[in-house]
């Protein structure tokens, strides 16, 4: 698990949104990238995001990911592996648009890595999902990046992970939960800001 200063490092090439000329926000999409795999799914683009953002679910229907913990409103650890062998790693989301658009980035010191998904309308009236990540192993990994095995592993993996999500929500036909935020360089954008909070203590009564 990273600390708490971690999340706020700098991360070149990552990916997300900047602010256009409108002031509206601008995609800013991976540069590079390693995996880019997308499946078409035969609900709405609202149905097919709220149950995506439902991280807590993806147990139900992946063959890798073993449970995920929601640590902060922006961050998740993620339990994943095969048979007995399992890894614990926390992700941070970067930027998330209702509906669009969710990029992250993983807080590891170790093997990391970072991505984006895109949710667009399909003219059957579905909702194409688009999945892109860049690897950024180090050391030992990083010579087998360089040879492409990690990225072949990596590539078929979303590819069937995808699949399984297909398959579970059109199985279901509806979400089982949203949340409808927005999260702008790793913060959650409030509608209404909060109120100052009073300096006077409130002691229990009654």
């Amino acid at each position: 698990m990273a600390r708490e200063d971690d999340s706020r490092q700098a991360v070149p090439n990552t990916p997300g949104t900047r602010p256009g000329s409108d002031g509206g926000p601008r995609r800013r999409p991976l540069r590079r990238r390693h995996v880019d795999e997308t499946v078409e799914v035969a609900v709405p683009v609202r149905t097919a995001y709220n149950q995506w953002t439902q991280f807590k679910t993806f147990p139900r229907f992946s063959a890798v990911v073993h449970d995920v913990e929601q640590v902060r409103p922006t961050v998740t650890a993620w339990t994943i592996g095969y048979g007995p062998l399992r890894r614990r790693f926390a992700v941070e989301i970067l930027e998330q648009d209702p509906d669009s658009y969710l990029a992250w980035r993983a807080l590891e010191q170790r093997p990391s890595h970072q991505g984006e998904v895109e949710f667009k309308p399909t003219d059957s009236g579905g909702t194409a999902i688009t999945v892109r990540m860049l690897l950024e192993p180090r050391g030992v990994a990083k010579r087998l990046t360089g040879s492409s095995k990690v990225t072949q592993v990596t590539t078929r993996l979303v590819r069937r992970e995808l699949q399984n999500f297909k398959q579970f929500i059109e199985g279901m036909g509806q979400e089982g939960g949203a949340w409808r935020g927005t999260v702008r360089n790793g913060r959650v954008q409030h509608d209404h800001p909060e109120p100052p909070r009073s300096r006077v203590a409130h002691w229990p009564v009654g």
